[in-house]
């Protein structure tokens, strides 16, 4: 794939991200989020994000093809310096360096922002996306067993941290 033009996401991509946003909860790879998303719904999401929380789009040919965003992990003042993130990429578009140039950005604004560390929670059947954490970084600190219950069973999750 030709590298993905990374941006500030802008109210007129909610339409996209939401689209992306629904293929990751139907597809079981990312969120134990099970209810799907509109359009309306996503831009109400994007203005409320604060300048500490910013989303950002991967573009293809001016096509929205990835989205990420940093996000608060503990309303707690001591976590003020500790960020957790998304990332979803359009189906057709895995396994094309999407994901990678919409973290490694994230990395970017999470140093910027002047976090400490950013940590997420990811399912172990997600192996492209375990692979890519550890690539950029991340080191696994333990498993949440039974996490969730997805589709009526429980789902393990992995807890991931890099230091910035």
């Amino acid at each position: 794939m030709t590298a993905a033009r990374i941006r500030p996401a802008a109210e007129a991509d909610a339409a996209a991200i939401c689209e992306i946003y629904n293929q990751g909860i139907e597809d079981r790879l990312a969120t134990l989020e099970t209810e799907l998303r509109t359009p309306e719904e996503r831009r109400h999401w994007l203005k409320a994000r604060g300048p500490r929380h910013p989303v950002i789009v991967a573009e293809d040919g001016g096509r929205v093809v990835g989205w990420g965003s940093l996000n608060a992990f503990n309303p707690r003042d001591a976590y003020r310096h500790v960020v957790d993130f998304s990332i979803y990429v359009e189906r057709a578009y895995r396994g094309k360096g999407v994901g990678k140039a919409v973290l490694a950005r994230l990395v970017e604004l999470g140093r910027e922002l002047g976090y400490h560390k950013m940590v997420l929670s990811a399912f172990p059947h997600n192996a492209a996306g375990m692979a890519l954490y550890e690539r950029i970084g991340f080191r696994t600190v333990g498993v949440y067993k039974q996490q969730g219950l997805l589709d009526g069973r429980w789902v393990d999750t992995i807890v991931m941290e890099k230091l910035l």
